[in-house]
């Protein structure tokens, strides 16, 4: 009996797989890219992306040196490349800053890995050693925090250093004092709740960026209806998501056919009556202010101005769920039980000009803590990009009032880190001994002090420092110099090194206020290490056959 000798296929036609080197190869490439792609935004003097948009918003432009913006963007097809967008955006909901940090921290790791593969070290070995390294990096980064919760004042000026470093990398660098002053001022009369839903950012094009403000209260972007009061005091509102057109004959295709026009006026009459009957159950929940997710129409916005009651119509959603949110209220959307609803609160509501528009201003709202932080600005992409910066501020802000432990920056933590990360390696047994100074060479971080490290130790510590390289690289400065200096310093004891990337020079971080939050921090090493674990575990990519397009035969 003959036997072929044939591959057999197991996967359909269509269907894709890469093995072994190659799937890993195949990830590194696309995780190292990545990273590449967003390490020159990273720092105080990093660079800004411009994104052309194509297909539906064809030729719209955003500039940012938001990581998890610029990776939301750009479309990728490599498995690696998207599992790095994802880590970035979940660290941009989870902590609101250090989605660069992370995405390049990942890529240095794999970036590392790779020479490690080649010399033969398996990647469960490789895996082991980030786990043990990691550990200690983080027993590092917690017994360097420091927690000032116990002094407002002390606390206070943390936070304004905290937004300070945040915003120095990003468009509001020259207004950073102006911008961490409202950011903080916004955060704290949260009184510790966190909750963002607070706090407003209205963009307003015109003026400057420093004519940007801190309003008490809320702001929506509406007018009143003709002949209606246009100033109320102690209101009473009801908001609403409801068609007010609701009983308009609205079936696509139908046609009502009458014989005279005296019928058509008849049909007229009794539509605004249903319209007037809906009215009538609106007023009678004895509010002074109706508020509409919908429109509202004309003869409905006349019978509001008879009753002395103000309407606003198309508020749009996520306004009006801040505003029920902030006065106290509920959206409701029927009106056949007054007595269960419950309306907002306000002291005042009155109109206000910023630049040329007007707005309307809730003050004194239920939730005091609520405020509106109006951004001016020259052109639309500046105030897109101020508010992504602001927003990142707030987030950061807000998670150190939960998490109120702080670590210092420009590279002062990463070098902590990483000189801790050695100091363990020096204690730990190489496994690979062939591999072990070929690889301390390859990192420059060669024989310290005359001990050979553990190849995954030297791994991670080269990773870490690859992030204050970064900075020093995007600022134009030497890298090599600077980085020899800020580990001399750090293994000599002064752990407050870091780098002053105005002057150019390694300085005390702590004279330069340069500090960040410990929540972030702790994420940025967390998340990147998790990721690059999971890819660098990965031995074969297998691509599904695509679903065939096979003809319709279904009957319309």
């Amino acid at each position: 009996q003959e036997m072929s000798l044939n591959p057999v296929r197991v996967l359909k036609n269509e269907a894709q797989e890469e093995k072994a080197e190659m799937a890993r190869l195949s990830s590194f490439i696309g995780a190292i890219a990545i990273g590449d792609l967003v390490k020159s935004t990273l720092g105080p003097k990093g660079m800004d992306k411009i994104l052309v948009a194509t297909g539906r918003n064809a030729g719209q432009v955003e500039v940012t040196n938001d990581g998890a913006t610029i990776l939301r963007a750009v479309g990728v097809d490599n498995p690696a490349a998207k599992i790095l967008v994802d880590m970035s955006r979940v660290q941009d909901e989870e902590v609101g800053d250090g989605t660069t940090s992370v995405t390049v921290l990942a890529s240095e790791l794999l970036r590392e890995a790779e020479k490690l593969v080649e010399q033969k070290l398996h990647p469960q070995t490789i895996v082991a050693g980030w786990r043990l390294a990691t550990n200690v990096a983080l027993e590092a980064l917690t017994a360097a925090a420091q927690d000032n919760s116990g002094s407002d004042e002390k606390f206070k000026a943390d936070l304004l250093n905290i937004a300070r470093t945040t915003l120095s990398s990003k468009i509001l660098h020259q207004h950073k004092d102006f911008f961490a002053n409202l950011a903080v001022d916004a955060v704290l009369r949260l009184k510790g709740s966190g909750e963002l839903r607070s706090i407003q950012i209205i963009k307003k094009s015109g003026g400057t960026l420093g004519d940007s403000f801190l309003d008490e209260g809320f702001l929506l972007d509406k007018k009143p209806g003709v002949h209606q009061p246009q100033r109320i005091e102690k209101a009473k509102i009801l908001i609403a998501n409801t068609p007010m057109d609701t009983d308009k004959i609205k079936v696509f295709g139908s046609s009502i056919k009458v014989d005279s026009l005296a019928k058509i006026a008849d049909l007229e009459m009794a539509e605004k009556e249903k319209m007037k009957e809906k009215v009538d159950k609106i007023l009678k929940h004895k509010c002074n202010v109706f508020i509409n997710r919908q429109l509202i129409y004309n003869y409905p916005e006349q019978l509001f101005a008879d009753a002395k009651v103000m309407s606003i119509e198309h508020a749009d959603f996520d306004g009006i769920e801040r505003l029920a949110y902030c006065t106290g209220g509920e959206i409701v959307s029927t009106f056949e039980n007054p007595k269960l609803v419950k309306l907002g609160e306000c002291d005042v509501i009155e109109q206000v000009m910023i630049g040329e528009d007007t707005l309307l201003r809730f003050s004194g709202v239920k939730l005091g803590e609520a405020c509106t932080i109006v951004i001016r600005g020259a052109t639309q992409q500046i105030l897109d990009e101020a508010d992504r910066s602001l927003h990142d501020a707030l987030c950061v802000l807000a998670a150190t009032v939960k998490e109120s432990r702080i670590i210092y920056g420009g590279g002062c933590a990463e070098a902590l880190m990483a000189s801790a990360v050695l100091r363990k390696a020096a204690q730990t047994p190489g496994k690979e001994a062939i591999a072990i100074e070929a690889f301390a060479r390859t990192l420059t971080l060669d024989l310290l002090s005359g001990y050979i490290y553990n190849n995954t130790f030297c791994l991670i510590a080269g990773a870490l420092l690859s992030l204050p390289t970064a900075i020093a690289d995007n600022a134009g400065y030497d890298s090599a110099q600077l980085i020899s200096e800020l580990r001399a310093g750090h293994a000599q004891g002064k752990q407050y090194l870091g780098l002053d990337m105005d002057l150019g020079k390694v300085a005390d971080v702590r004279l330069l206020g340069i500090t960040e939050s410990f929540a972030v921090k702790r994420q940025v090493l967390m998340s990147a290490s998790e990721a690059a674990e999971m890819i660098l575990r990965v031995d074969n990519i297998i691509k599904c056959a695509p679903r065939r397009r096979v003809p319709d035969r279904g009957y319309c």
